[in-house]
């Protein structure tokens, strides 16, 4: 057992690991500590900049969840846009499940960096599931608001997949357009510019949120794809 293996032991919660074992069908309980999440942020601000840290970087891949998600959050915490993307490169061909994706939230991207679009549509065209998703959550994080333009709507409503973590996350993204970009994304279920199922889960995302008035929600209910 490595210094780190046990450095998430000593954090390890059993009930936690069962509970969290049952969200991620995609991860083998075996390979889950149960390790809470205020822990594991905890962890990796102690950790962050030190030699112990930059070794366990080094090495890919790794055995356990935690430590996946360890990585994503030491990753996070860079302030240079270059070396994050250099480190996401190396380590998102490792992600193998959606909450390791959704957990990086990298600190150097939230100035939007000039580069980072076009790198977030490398990511979107990549061979690997979960890069494909993370692309998409860069897109729906840091470009709905003040930075939105109307382009990546179309980036992420070309993204055809099979996998099911890719689909959904393109229905949290368009579902979460329409709520910030109403007038902009509404075409594309106007004219069903989406596979069956990613129109209809966008709706569905769509009118659950609190952020959608009444008249876009039955509007919104009227354009289900049916037949």
């Amino acid at each position: 057992m490595t210094d780190i293996q046990k450095l998430l032991f000593d954090r390890q919660d059993p009930a936690y690991q069962a509970f969290q074992s049952k969200l991620m069908p995609t991860v083998d309980p075996e390979t889950v500590i149960g390790v809470r999440t205020p822990a594991l942020r905890k962890l990796a601000k102690e950790l962050a900049g030190t030699p112990a840290a930059e070794d366990f970087l080094r090495r890919l891949p790794h055995r356990y969840y935690e430590e996946n998600n360890l990585h994503g959050l030491l990753i996070s915490a860079y302030r240079d846009y270059g070396a994050t993307v250099a480190a996401l490169e190396t380590f998102l061909p490792y992600v193998d499940n959606w909450a390791t994706c959704d957990l990086l939230s990298p600190r150097a991207f939230r100035a939007h960096p000039p580069e980072l679009p076009d790198q977030i549509r490398r990511w979107a065209e990549d061979r690997h599931p979960y890069t494909v998703r993370f692309g998409l959550g860069m897109l729906l994080s840091f470009y709905l608001d003040e930075a939105f333009r109307p382009e990546y709507l179309e980036l992420a409503a070309g993204v055809r997949r099979e996998e099911y973590y890719v689909r959904m996350m393109v229905a949290w993204y368009l579902a979460t357009a329409l709520a910030k970009q109403y007038d902009a994304s509404l075409p594309y279920l106007e004219l069903r510019r989406l596979d069956r199922w990613t129109h209809n889960k966008t709706i569905q995302k769509a009118v659950e949120s609190y952020r959608i008035t009444p008249e876009q929600k039955g509007y919104l209910r009227s354009l289900r794809w049916k037949d």
